[in-house]
C-alpha cells in the first residue's frame, strides 16, 4: 500500500473542513511559474510607523509591492487622497510607489508633517502599508537662565540639574568638564534617567567650575552645551587648617566634622510610585539615595523572584533593567538604599500593558473554484485589541457583498468561491498602545498541472543506498501524482517506495535492478501532463587491498598499498594523507596507481598513513601507521603487536549457542597470550562492539553462550606483550530466535507521588534481554492485607506507571512481569510499596514539662495514633522559644528553636535554656509529606540559677586607711540578685596571704569605700554576686593603701588608659617608683573565667599597643611591674568597635607643625643659653622673674596649706585635674580634660592609631616627676601649650 499522509474518512466533517483550509495550494517559487500566474498586490517593502525625518534632507517615504498584473500606486495624506501632481516638490519613483519629497531646493519639511498611507492596486484587488506619521526631528536651543554657584557642606547631598530642551527624538544627556572629558562617576556621583547629576554626598574633590551638561540630538547630528555649573565644596579640615593660626585651641576644636547620616532617597520621592511599561519593551527603574556612607541600593520583587538571564543591574546598582518584559513581570519592585547608620526604601508599582502582538497573523490564501478556506487573524494585547476587516483597504461592512465570504469575528470563512472572490484583506488588530495591520490575499487559480523538473532528469546513485526522483508540480485545483517504472509500465505501489507529498518518489534501498526510466503523471480536472526521469545505479567504490600497520627502520623505505574496487562509469581519484593533512612536499613521496612509496625514511615519517578514494557519489577510506625505528648495528629481531586474526567461520548453529572458530594471523616474534572475542549486536545497537568472553592463546576454537532475538556478529582481537591487534573482519551475522523473555525488571518500587496515587517504577530491560519483539510490562497491584483481586495493565516499553484514586497511605503488593510476543516472563516477584502520604492529621497529646534544672527541662507527650500519621513516622519535633527573662521583664526578638527526635519517641530533652526565664513549646509528628499541625503551646518556668560574675570591678581613691570599691552588677543575673559578697586579705611583701575577711552587701549596691585598712598595705580582694540558689563565679583585684600623705613609697602604677580601635588598643599609663621598672600588660575578655593573657612591654616605655582583638568585644586590663614585689594596676575595662573612617588629620603629619614645633625648640635652646648665663651670674632673667610673679599653683613644688605635692588633689577640689586624666567609663576624653589627651592629637577613641604607639607615647606618657626649681615644670610638654606659650 502506497505510504500517503492523509485524513481517515471517519473524522468528523469540521476536522475535514479545517484540513481542507490546512491544505490550500502552495504557490512554488519558481520564477517562470510566478511570471505566468495571477497574482493580487503585496506590500514588500514600506517605510516604519513612526518615521522621524531630518529637515534638511529630502523625504522619501518607501511603498514598494508586487502582484501581476504590476500594480498601480494612490496614497492618502491625514486620510484625503494626496495628489502628487498637483504639487511640484513631491515625485513618485518609476514602476514603485515610493515617494521622494524635495526639501533641499525650498521644501520645508514641516508642511509635511502628517499621516501617510500607500495602497498598491491591481485586478485582482488592493493592498494597503500601515499608516505612516512623518515628523521632522527638531533639536532646540537651551533656554537662557542665570545658574547661582552651588555651595554646599562637604557630606551633604547635592543635584545639579541638566533641563535639557525637548527634542524629536529627546537627545542623550551626558556631563563633561571644559576639556571635553566625561566627568567621572561612581557609587557617590552618578547621573539619572532624566540627566541630572546627582551626588549621595560631596567631597572636597568634586569642587570645580565646570560641570557642563550636554545634549546629543542624533537625527540631526548636533550637540547643544548648557552653561557650566559651579560647586564649591566646604571642608570642616580644611576650614579648621586655615584659622587654626589665628583662633585658641578651642575654636579649633569646636567645629563640626563631617555628620554621617542615614540614607534618603533623592529620586524617586515619596515611599511608593507607579510606572508602566509596555510589553516587549526595556523596564527601567531607578533609585538614587543620599547618605554617608555613601548607601548601597539593592532591588527586589515583592512576592517572587527577579527574572533570570533578563535581568541587568546599571549605574553601580541605582538602575534595575528588565529585557523583554511581560505581563508576568508586572509587581512592586522594592529599591533599598542601606549604609551602617541604616536604610531607606521605595516601592514602585509596575504595570506592563501591550500593544497588539501576533498569535496568528492571517496568510496568503491560494484556492480553486469550489474549494473552501478561511483566513484566520488572532492577536492579543493588554487590553485585548478589537479586531476590524477590510477588503481592498475598504471596511469589510461597507465593501462589495461577496456570498462565499462570512465574517465571524477573527476569521472569514469562504465557501464554494470562483475567480471573482480573489481580492485583498486586511485585518486591523488595536488597542490604545497601537496597532497591527497585515494584508493577506485569497488568489482563486484555475490552472491545469504543471511539471516544475526538468524533463529526462538523470539520477545517478550507489548500490544499497537511497534514491530520491524529483516531480514538482503545481495545478489548481491540486493535481494528483502516480508514478510508472519505463514508459508502459504498471503503476508503482508496495511498501518498497515512499510517495511524499511534494511529488517525490523515494526508493529507500537502491538496487541494481532499479535502474531505468521513471514516468511521473500529474493530473487535475482541467488537464493532464507527466514527465520521464532516469535513474542510474552504480556499484559502490571499495578498498580491496588497505594499507598495513608498518614497522621500518631509520634510513629505510616502505610502501602502503590501496588498492579499489570501482564501478565503471565512475572516475574515482586517490588521495593520501598523513595524520590527516596533506604529504610532506618532499620528493621521497611517490605516489603510485595503487600504493604509497617513502624512500629513505626518517624519524619525522613516523605517523599515521591515510588513503581516501573519493567518487562523484560516494568516498571510502582506509589508514595504517608507520612505526619508524632505529637501524640496529646487528640484525634484530622485529617485535610487534600480532597481525589480526582472519576466516573467521560459524558451526553448529544453535538456539542457544554457536561455535566460532578462527586462523591466528603472524605473531611477529611475540608469541600471542591470549584471543579477545566481540559481539555486535545489529538488531538493538548496530555499530557498537561489546566484550564476549577470552580464550588462551592456543585456543582457536570456542563455544558461545546466546541470547534470544539478537544478529550476532563476532570479531576475534590477538595480544601479545606489545599490544593488541587490530580487530578481524567481522564473522557472519547470525539472528537467533525470540523467545519468552528470561527475566522481569529489577528495582520495582512503589512510592506515591500524591495522596490519592502510587507511582509504580522499575528498570526496564535492555534491548538483547527482551528475547523477542514487541517487549512490554505486565503491571499488577492489589491492596494488602484485603481480600481484593489483582489489577492489572500491560502498558509499553516504559519505566513507570501511576495508579490514581488509591486511599491516602495504604500498603500495596506489586509485580511487574515482561513480556514480548512469544510470551511472559517467569513468574515476578512481590514488593510492597504505599500509596502517596498526607499530612498527618492530629497533633501529639498530654504535652507535659518537667523542669530538670535551671538549664535543662524534659518534655513528654502521648504518641499519635499511626492512622493519623497518615505516612512513614518519621518523629516528632519539639518547637521552643523564650518568651521573656523573668529578672528583666523585657521581651525580645522570638527566635524560635528546633529539636527533631527521630522515631517513635514519646520524650525528649530540651538542652541550653536560660534560667530564671519564661518559655514556650509545643510538639508535631512529622512524615515523609511534612509536619502535622502543632500542639497547643505549653508554658514553662526555669528557676534561678547562680549569677555570672559582675562585670567589673574597680579599685580608686587609695588613702592612708581606706580603698573605694566600683562594680558593674552582673551581665546575666539569671535570677534575682540577693547581694554581693565581698572577701578581702592582706598581702605581706613575701607574698603571704593574711586573715579573710567577708562583707556581705545589698543588690542595689555598686560601690563601696572600705574604711580602717592598714596603710602602705597590697590588699586582695575577691567579688562575687549572689541569687537565692547560690553565689555565682567571682572576680579578683589587687589594690595598695598610701603610705602617708606626703608622697607614696611603694612603687605604683596608676591612671591605666585605654583607646580602642576596631582590632587593637593604645594602653598608656603613670608609673612612680624606681627607675628600670620591668612592665608588662595584662589583658582578657571582661567578665571571662579565662586566664589573663601577658604581653612584656620592651623597655621601660609608659604606652604599649594590643594587637589582634576581636571587634565588638569588651576587654579588662592591667598593667604590672616585674621584680618589685609584683605589684600591679587596677582593672579598667574597654571595648573595641568596627572600624570607621575618620575625617581628622594626624597634627604630627602636617608641614606647618612640624616647622612650628622646630621653631619652638629653637627658641626654647636659646632661652636655655641665656638663662644657664644668667643664672652664672647670681642674677635673674625676665622669664624667672615673670614666674615668681605670676606663679601657677598647679605646678609648684608643694602646696602651701599642707605641703603635699601639687599635682594631687583630694576628693573636695573641683578643679579639673591636668595630669593623668582616666578615659571616662563611656570611653571618651573630654578637651577639658586633658590638654594632651588622645583625642587632641589622634584619632579618637574610635579612629586609626599608630599601631607603633610612637606619636602617643610622645605626648600621652606622662610621669610624676620629683619637684623641680627654678621654671621647671612636672608636666610633660603639650604641643598645644607648647604653641600657646610662644604666642
Amino acid at each position: 500500500m502506497m505510504r500517503k499522509k492523509s485524513v481517515s474518512a471517519s473524522k468528523a466533517s469540521l476536522v475535514l473542513f479545517l484540513c481542507q483550509m490546512i491544505s490550500a495550494l502552495e504557490v512554488p517559487l519558481d520564477s517562470k511559474l510566478l511570471e505566468e500566474l495571477s497574482q493580487p498586490p503585496t506590500i514588500t517593502q514600506q517605510s516604519p510607523k513612526d518615521y522621524i525625518v531630518d529637515p534638511r534632507e529630502n523625504i522619501v517615504i518607501q511603498c514598494e509591492a508586487k502582484g501581476k498584473p504590476p500594480p498601480s500606486f494612490s496614497w492618502t495624506r491625514n486620510g484625503t487622497h494626496f495628489d502628487i501632481d498637483k504639487d511640484a516638490q513631491v515625485t513618485m519613483k518609476p514602476n514603485s510607489g515610493t515617494l521622494v519629497i524635495n526639501i533641499m531646493n525650498g521644501g520645508k519639511a514641516e508642511a509635511y508633517e502628517g499621516v501617510y498611507q500607500c495602497t498598491a492596486r491591481n485586478e485582482r484587488g488592493a493592498a494597503i502599508s500601515n499608516n505612516i506619521v512623518i515628523r521632522p526631528s527638531r533639536s532646540p536651543l537651551w533656554t537662557k537662565e542665570k545658574l547661582e554657584p552651588n555651595q554646599v557642606r562637604e557630606g551633604d547631598s547635592l543635584v545639579l540639574h541638566c533641563r535639557p530642551p525637548v527634542g524629536l527624538p529627546p537627545p542623550i544627556i551626558f556631563w563633561m568638564d571644559n576639556a571635553f572629558q566625561r566627568l567621572p562617576q561612581s557609587e557617590r556621583v552618578s547621573q539619572g534617567l532624566n540627566g541630572d547629576l546627582y551626588f549621595s554626598n560631596v567631597q572636597p574633590e568634586d569642587t570645580r567650575e565646570d560641570y557642563i551638561c550636554y545634549a546629543r540630538f542624533n537625527h540631526t547630528q548636533t550637540i547643544q552645551q548648557k552653561q557650566p555649573i559651579s560647586v564649591k565644596v566646604f571642608s570642616m579640615d580644611s576650614l579648621n587648617d586655615t584659622i587654626a593660626a589665628n583662633l585658641s585651641d578651642t575654636d579649633i576644636y569646636g567645629a563640626k566634622p563631617v555628620t554621617e547620616r542615614q540614607p534618603v532617597l533623592l529620586t524617586p520621592t515619596g515611599s511608593t510610585s507607579t510606572k508602566v511599561e509596555l510589553r516587549g519593551n526595556v523596564l527601567l527603574l531607578e533609585c538614587i539615595a543620599a547618605g554617608l556612607p555613601t548607601p548601597v541600593i539593592r532591588w527586589i520583587k515583592e512576592g517572587g523572584e527577579l527574572p533570570a538571564n533578563r535581568t541587568f543591574f546599571e549605574n553601580f546598582k541605582k538602575t534595575l533593567k528588565i529585557i523583554d518584559v511581560s505581563e508576568a513581570d508586572s509587581g512592586n519592585y522594592k529599591c533599598i538604599a542601606r549604609n551602617i547608620l541604616g536604610s531607606a526604601h521605595h516601592v514602585i508599582s509596575v504595570t506592563v500593558k501591550a500593544a497588539p502582538y501576533w498569535i496568528t497573523a492571517p496568510r496568503n490564501l491560494v484556492l480553486s473554484p469550489g474549494e473552501d478556506g478561511t483566513l484566520i487573524c488572532r492577536a492579543n494585547g493588554n487590553p485585548k485589541p478589537n479586531i476590524s476587516w477590510l477588503a481592498n483597504g475598504v471596511p469589510i461592512a461597507i465593501a462589495p457583498e461577496d456570498p462565499s465570504r462570512k465574517v465571524d469575528g477573527d476569521t472569514i470563512i469562504f465557501s464554494h468561491v470562483q475567480e471573482r472572490s480573489s481580492a485583498v484583506y486586511q485585518c486591523n488588530a488595536s488597542n490604545e498602545y497601537g496597532y497591527l495591520l497585515a494584508n493577506a490575499f485569497v488568489n482563486v487559480l484555475a490552472e491545469p498541472p504543471r511539471i516544475l523538473t526538468s524533463a529526462n532528469k538523470l539520477y545517478q546513485v550507489i548500490s544499497d543506498s537511497p534514491a530520491l526522483l524529483d516531480c514538482a508540480y503545481f495545478g489548481s485545483p491540486k493535481p494528483e501524482i502516480e508514478w510508472f517504472k519505463g514508459v508502459k509500465g504498471s503503476i508503482l505501489r508496495g511498501n518498497e517506495y515512499i510517495f511524499h507529498d511534494n511529488g517525490t518518489l523515494e526508493i529507500p534501498v537502491a538496487q541494481k535492478d532499479s535502474t531505468g526510466t521513471y514516468t511521473c503523471v500529474a493530473r487535475n480536472e482541467l488537464g493532464k501532463i507527466q514527465n520521464e526521469v532516469q535513474l542510474e545505479v552504480k556499484d559502490p567504490t571499495m578498498i580491496i587491498k588497505q594499507p598495513e600497520y608498518k614497522v621500518v627502520q631509520r634510513y629505510g623505505h616502505v610502501s602502503f598499498e590501496c588498492i579499489i574496487k570501482h564501478d565503471s562509469t565512475l572516475l574515482p581519484t586517490v588521495i593520501w594523507l598523513k595524520d590527516n593533512d596533506e604529504l610532506p612536499d618532499d620528493e621521497r613521496f611517490l605516489v603510485g596507481k595503487d600504493n604509497l612509496t617513502i624512500m629513505n625514511v626518517t624519524d619525522r615519517d613516523d605517523g599515521t598513513y591515510t588513503c581516501i578514494v573519493n567518487t562523484t557519489l560516494d568516498s571510502v577510506s582506509a589508514s595504517a601507521v608507520l612505526t619508524v625505528v632505529a637501524a640496529p648495528p646487528t640484525p634484530a629481531i622485529i617485535y610487534a603487536r600480532p597481525n589480526p586474526p582472519f576466516d573467521l567461520e560459524l558451526t553448529g548453529q544453535l538456539e542457544r549457542s554457536v561455535e566460532l572458530s578462527w586462523i591466528p594471523g603472524d605473531e611477529n616474534n611475540s608469541p600471542i597470550t591470549n584471543f579477545v572475542i566481540e559481539y555486535e549486536d545489529g538488531l538493538h545497537e548496530p555499530g557498537v562492539w561489546h566484550y564476549q568472553t577470552e580464550v588462551p592463546g592456543t585456543q582457536t576454537t570456542v563455544q558461545l553462550k546466546l541470547s534470544p532475538y539478537v544478529n550476532y556478529s563476532f570479531r576475534v582481537i590477538a595480544v601479545n606483550e606489545i599490544g593488541r591487534s587490530q580487530p578481524s573482519e567481522p564473522s557472519e551475522q547470525y539472528l537467533t530466535k525470540s523467545a519468552n523473555p528470561d527475566e522481569n525488571p529489577s528495582n520495582v518500587q512503589g512510592i506515591g507521588s500524591e495522596p490519592d496515587n502510587l507511582v509504580i517504577t522499575w528498570e526496564s530491560l535492555k534491548g538483547f534481554q527482551s528475547n523477542g519483539p514487541g517487549l512490554q510490562y505486565k503491571v499488577s497491584w492489589r491492596q494488602k492485607d484485603v481480600d481484593d483481586e489483582w489489577t492489572s495493565v500491560i502498558v509499553a516499553n516504559v519505566s513507570k506507571y501511576i495508579v490514581s484514586g488509591t486511599p491516602t497511605f495504604v500498603p500495596y503488593e506489586i509485580k511487574v512481569q515482561a513480556l514480548n510476543d512469544l510470551g511472559y516472563a517467569p513468574e515476578p516477584s512481590e514488593v510492597i510499596g504505599h500509596s502517596g502520604e498526607d499530612l498527618p492529621m492530629v497533633a501529639p497529646g498530654n504535652v507535659q514539662v518537667h523542669v530538670v534544672n535551671s538549664t535543662l527541662a524534659k518534655v513528654h507527650w502521648d504518641p499519635v495514633p499511626l492512622k493519623t500519621v497518615r505516612g512513614h513516622l518519621q518523629g516528632y519535633k519539639v518547637y521552643y522559644w523564650k518568651v521573656q527573662s523573668l529578672s528583666r521583664r523585657s521581651r525580645r526578638h522570638v527566635e524560635k528553636k528546633i529539636l527533631t527526635f527521630r522515631g517513635n519517641k514519646t520524650f525528649g530533652m530540651l538542652p541550653g535554656l536560660e534560667p530564671y526565664s519564661s518559655y514556650k513549646l509545643n510538639v508535631r509528628v512529622v512524615n515523609g509529606k511534612g509536619e502535622g499541625p502543632a500542639s497547643p503551646d505549653k508554658v514553662f518556668k526555669t528557676p534561678e540559677g547562680v549569677p555570672s560574675s559582675p562585670s567589673f570591678l574597680k579599685i580608686t581613691n587609695p588613702t592612708l586607711d581606706s580603698l573605694t570599691l566600683e562594680w558593674g552588677s552582673p551581665t546575666h543575673p539569671n535570677g534575682v540578685l540577693t547581694s554581693y559578697i565581698l572577701k578581702f586579705q592582706p598581702i605581706n611583701n613575701t607574698h603571704e596571704l593574711g586573715p579573710l575577711v567577708e562583707i556581705r552587701i545589698p543588690a542595689n549596691e555598686s560601690s563601696l569605700i572600705l574604711k580602717n585598712l592598714n596603710y602602705s598595705t597590697r590588699y586582695k580582694f575577691y567579688f562575687n554576686a549572689q541569687t537565692s540558689v547560690g553565689s555565682g563565679s567571682q572576680i579578683t583585684e589587687e589594690a595598695v593603701t598610701i603610705m602617708d600623705e606626703v608622697q607614696p613609697l611603694y612603687p605604683r602604677i596608676r591612671n591605666v588608659t585605654t583607646a580602642a580601635a576596631e582590632t587593637y588598643a593604645n594602653i598608656s599609663w603613670e608609673y612612680e617608683g624606681p627607675d628600670h621598672a620591668n612592665f608588662y600588660v595584662e589583658y582578657g575578655v571582661a567578665g571571662s573565667k579565662e586566664d589573663w593573657k601577658k604581653e612584656i612591654v620592651n623597655g621601660s616605655r609608659s604606652f604599649f599597643v594590643l594587637k589582634g582583638l576581636t571587634p565588638g568585644t569588651a576587654y579588662k586590663v592591667r598593667v604590672g611591674a616585674e621584680g618589685l614585689s609584683g605589684f600591679r594596676s587596677s582593672e579598667d575595662v574597654f571595648e573595641t568597635g568596627p572600624a570607621m573612617a575618620s575625617r581628622q588629620v594626624d597634627i604630627a603629619t602636617q608641614g606647618w607643625f612640624i616647622g612650628l614645633m622646630c621653631a619652638v625648640a629653637l627658641l626654647i635652646l636659646i632661652l636655655l643659653i641665656v638663662c644657664f648665663i644668667r643664672r652664672n651670674k647670681g642674677g635673674k632673667y625676665p622669664v624667672k622673674e615673670k614666674e615668681d610673679a605670676h606663679a601657677d599653683p598647679e605646678i609648684q613644688p608643694m602646696k602651701e596649706d599642707d605641703g603635699t605635692f601639687g599635682e594631687y588633689s583630694d576628693a573636695e577640689d573641683h578643679k579639673p585635674l591636668k595630669k593623668g586624666s582616666r578615659t571616662p567609663s563611656d570611653r571618651t576624653v573630654k578637651k577639658e580634660d586633658s590638654d594632651d589627651s588622645l583625642v587632641d592629637y589622634g584619632e579618637g577613641v574610635n579612629g586609626q592609631f599608630n599601631e607603633d604607639g610612637s606619636f602617643i607615647g610622645q605626648y600621652s606618657g606622662k610621669k610624676e616627676k620629683e619637684p623641680a626649681e627654678g621654671n621647671e615644670s612636672s608636666e610633660a610638654p603639650s604641643p598645644v601649650n607648647a604653641m600657646n606659650s610662644f604666642v
